[in-house]
């Protein structure tokens, strides 16, 4: 890429980013669209304010060989906003992309199962997050952003905020995940999230900023389900959904 194709490419990618924060789109959505202009810019050398049809083809088809239809779509709405919202032009191709249909019902872990991977999990808490998310039916995020304000134990209900879609949502609290949120906060005593990080031990819980680390929490899941020798595509619900609540 030669000096001028690389300034002007760097300078239309920062405004990329810049439109993807002003348009209030989710963090995710942000960095799959900026991932999109990066990974075609080095496709082309950084000459993508002008491709073709053809050349759209080939890069989408040579993706597609090494990456799921999800990815393919995520890259092609980031290569559309780009399109309109920095060079101003009309898409080129509104139809180049269409993603076979499916409809997959989740793999449901059972009462039985759920009660045997709490009993293998000995980080408490982890054992408390896997309890909650199952119970309360959230995503591994929603989980995660949990405060201890969202709790409303008079009207057993918890808050469900910036939910799929960015909309918050109200969900039942049992009485059995709500002893088991109250004997946990009493070991951390952090003022403000349910599940604060562990990261320098429980004795700095109490003044922690951050939740639970996602990575940890999926890995250590993902052991425990395989100690447990429970066959089923990764619980996503416990790494986020389709847990039947209790």
């Amino acid at each position: 890429m030669n000096t001028s194709a690389k300034k002007r490419f760097e300078r239309n990618y920062a405004a990329h980013v810049q439109h993807l924060k002003l348009k209030g789109l989710q963090p995710k959505t942000i960095d799959a669209y900026a991932r999109a202009i990066r990974r075609i810019g080095a496709r082309f050398d950084g000459q993508i304010d002008a491709l073709t049809e053809q050349q759209l083809l080939d890069h989408f088809t040579e993706l597609l060989a090494s990456h799921s239809w999800s990815a393919v779509k995520l890259d092609l709405y980031g290569l559309k906003f780009y399109t309109t919202h920095v060079l101003h032009k009309p898409w080129v191709a509104p139809a180049l992309i269409k993603p076979p249909k499916s409809a997959r019902l989740p793999d449901i872990v059972t009462v039985a199962e759920a009660g045997r991977l709490f009993a293998a999990t000995r980080v408490l808490s982890y054992r408390v997050f896997y309890f909650t998310l199952y119970s309360l039916g959230l995503r591994l995020g929603e989980g995660l952003r949990l405060r201890v304000g969202d709790i409303d134990a008079g009207r057993a209900r918890v808050h469900i905020r910036n939910a799929k879609g960015n909309r918050d949502r109200f969900v039942p609290l049992p009485r059995a995940t709500h002893q088991w949120l109250q004997n946990f906060w009493r070991v951390h005593r952090n003022a403000t999230l349910v599940f604060p990080s562990r990261q320098g031990g429980p004795e700095r819980a109490a003044r922690a900023t951050v939740a639970l680390d996602r990575g940890g929490i999926q890995r250590a899941l993902h052991r425990i389900v395989a100690a447990c020798g429970i066959k089923k595509r990764s619980p996503r619900t416990a790494c986020g959904t389709a847990m039947p609540r209790i």
